[in-house]
């Protein structure tokens, strides 16, 4: 079934064409990177996926429905999370109060009356999802005091406590520690179980022990798209990314 698809997806500044004519689909359950070389596009099209940005041209639909139009906070609404490739936490809340800000827009999406909204339901989505995450024992240290690689995990986990039907993560494994790494990539495993995965990512290993399908982006078009193996050995690819 698919989740997300575009038709001719462009968006130009001035005279770079940024993204161009990007046909794409994405399946339910699927964990879908997108790599290719600096400038290819790749945070521009995500950010038009998520509603960031609006596209010059062309359309977005999610789950059969046209959204190509509507705003970010509306695309989060319908279950699209986005974590950006530059850490967006609050520096002087809390890990805990960053993350209960994404819960209770979760359960105001899930519309339940505000006079429900409890602070036991709250802080019940909050542990959970600082626990998927290694944060837990973090939770009342102020993010502007945790490590870049912590902030990473930390919006991770506003991600999660979205209940999000897709989870869009860009460059996630940047500035994390070989261990925090391993961890991440059995995160995302046991994410997928319940959610859809649109991962950018540079650490090529990451790439091919996680995804299911591998874009690749060169000059705001796709290059290639395919499993790891065929990806890895594919010529155009090689030449403009991978390397021989």
């Amino acid at each position: 079934m698919t989740l997300l698809s575009t038709k001719g997806l462009s968006r130009n500044f001035g005279g770079l064409k940024a993204v161009h004519n990007v046909d794409f689909e994405l399946q339910v359950g699927e964990i879908r990177a997108i790599i290719g070389p600096n400038g290819a596009g790749k945070t521009t099209f995500v950010s038009l996926l998520s509603g960031r940005i609006a596209p010059s041209k062309g359309s977005v639909e999610f789950l059969g429905r046209d959204i190509t139009r509507e705003p970010a906070f509306k695309r989060v609404r319908q279950g699209i999370a986005y974590t950006f490739q530059i850490t967006s936490v609050y520096f002087k809340l809390s890990a805990y109060e960053n993350v209960a800000l994404s819960a209770q827009s979760a359960l105001t999406r899930a519309k339940v009356p505000f006079a429900r909204l409890h602070s036991e339901q709250i802080a019940e989505r909050v542990d959970f999802a600082l626990r998927r995450v290694g944060l837990q024992d973090r939770a009342a240290a102020r993010a502007g005091e945790l490590s870049y690689g912590h902030q990473r995990l930390l919006e991770v986990a506003m991600g999660l406590a979205l209940e999000p039907k897709l989870l869009i993560l860009d460059e996630p494994t940047q500035g994390l520690s070989d261990g925090e790494i391993e961890n991440f990539c059995a995160l995302v495993r046991e994410i997928a179980e319940t959610a859809t995965i649109l991962l950018i990512e540079h650490n090529m290993p990451v790439v091919m022990q996680l995804a299911d399908t591998i874009t690749v982006l060169n000059a705001g078009e796709i290059l290639a798209s395919g499993t790891p193996e065929a990806i890895r050995a594919n010529p155009a690819v090689q030449a403009a990314y991978l390397g021989s």
